[in-house]
């Protein structure tokens, strides 16, 4: 038989048809999975800005990064796209958080140093050294 004339309508319809089908289950996907997000991000900041900033002393126990990478398909290699810089603080009581923080502060930051943690909600704010 005849790909053509396979009787499913002609030609390549059955190509259009799974497109179509593909399409309107991958775009409400990608939509509702992008209104997620901007609502998830909208209640984190929500929360964060109605805590009051505190101010504790704290030590540094941990810092890392986490790089966001892209790849290019037609050479299949990476290129950085951004890195996220996190630093982890143990307050007086022994409890311990994790806050992302800009590069700048978490360059200045080393493990074990000590001082003034100043935060609001999961929001850095700034960390003075104790002299």
């Amino acid at each position: 038989m005849d790909f053509v004339d396979s009787g499913f309508a002609g030609g390549m319809s059955w190509f259009f048809i799974l497109f179509n089908g593909m399409f309107f289950l991958v775009f409400p996907f990608t939509i509702g999975l992008m209104i997620f997000l901007v609502i998830r991000r909208s209640r984190t900041f929500s929360r964060n800005k109605a805590q009051p900033v505190l101010s504790v002393e704290a030590k540094v126990v941990s810092k890392r990064s986490d790089i966001a990478r892209r790849a290019r398909s037609h050479v299949n290699d990476f290129h950085y796209t951004g890195t996220t810089y996190y630093a982890a603080f143990e307050v007086e009581s022994g409890d311990r958080m994790e806050l992302e923080l800009p590069g700048d502060e978490y360059g200045l930051l080393v493990e074990g140093d000590f001082g003034k943690l100043t935060f609001q909600g999961t929001w850095f704010k700034s960390f003075d050294r104790s002299r």
